[in-house]
């Protein structure tokens, strides 16, 4: 089902010729977040308890797919796709972290979300990150799976052991001016297609009909320029965190969840000197992309931390 938010410019999906999947008990809305469309698909409890979902790099919402429905049994679902990503706009202004987050959090403000639990995965941990330093007064709390962020838990220097390299050269890679266009125009599912074998613990994780969606995603309408954005102003999300930490450091409690397989070995560990309350949690067998490859346990892990901090 399909419904839009009222609201200027939003009566319509921008990215029109991208098929949009329907999940069963989840509807599809558009909300204008500073001039910028952005796609949300909401469910489960109206009354319960907000949950907020972002994906990263190279996904859209779909991500949350496996996860959404068994977090709907006690919450109040939202899974946006991020400016860039999915069948949200595409601009042309600034990708830093913070420039996001502020458009993330007029898009759940226009979806009459006054406050909310953050969860958030990759890319959508970047910008989840820097949500939680600028609108701390509208979380309840944060959850940051398995995600390099600028700054804070993305190492300074990219490591060239073959062992570790493969983890995070793409990082180097996306900064380049035109380079990664020139070379991955037109092969954008070859290229989909590399992260999401090789960095999820199973190569089977993802079948042919996945990874041709989140290719289609990055292909359409500028998706593949708005997903290097990202990376191109990584530096200016980090200064801006760093500026940000300076005045204060967060007091919201914070759920790191790493993987046995993942990038970063200790989310908790690694978010730890920023925050004031820090959980961590390691879900196994799974490699970078734990929502899709133990749904199960990121659901219980999100039930558990919301519910332990709510009785607190």
């Amino acid at each position: 089902m399909t419904n839009t938010a009222t609201n200027r410019s939003c009566d319509q999906n921008p990215i029109s010729g991208l098929p949009l999947h329907d999940l069963a008990g989840f509807t599809h809305r558009w909300v204008d977040a500073e001039g910028v469309r952005l796609h949300a698909v909401e469910g489960g409890r109206p009354t319960g308890p907000a949950v907020v979902l972002l994906a990263g790099f190279p996904q859209t919402w779909w991500a949350w797919r496996k996860a959404m429905p068994g977090l709907a049994e006690r919450f109040h679902v939202i899974a946006i796709d991020l400016p860039g990503q999915g069948h949200s706009d595409r601009p042309h202004d600034s990708y830093d972290t913070h420039t996001v987050a502020s458009r993330v959090q007029t898009a759940v403000t226009a979806l009459n979300v006054p406050k909310y639990w953050l969860v958030a995965h990759d890319i959508g941990a970047w910008v989840a990150f820097s949500l939680a330093l600028t609108h701390e007064e509208h979380l309840h709390g944060l959850a940051l799976l398995d995600a390099g962020i600028p700054g804070i838990t993305l190492p300074d220097a990219i490591p060239t052991d073959p062992d570790h390299a493969w983890k995070t050269w793409h990082f180097a890679f996306h900064l380049v001016p035109d380079l990664p266009e020139t070379l991955l125009a037109g092969r954008e599912r070859d290229y989909v297609v590399w992260f999401l074998k090789v960095k999820a613990l199973s190569p089977n994780t993802f079948d042919s009909t996945e990874i041709d969606h989140y290719a289609a995603a990055v292909a359409a309408e500028d998706g593949l320029r708005a997903s290097l954005a990202y990376y191109r102003d990584a530096a200016e999300s980090a200064r801006k965190n760093h500026d940000a930490l300076a005045r204060q450091h967060l007091a919201i409690p914070v759920l790191g969840i790493s993987s046995s397989h993942g990038s970063i070995p200790d989310m908790a560990a690694s978010l730890s000197p920023w925050a004031h309350n820090t959980t961590g949690v390691v879900i196994p067998q799974a490699g970078h992309f734990i929502p899709d490859e133990q749904p199960d346990a990121v659901v219980d892990a999100l039930t558990a931390f919301i519910n332990h901090e709510r009785v607190r």
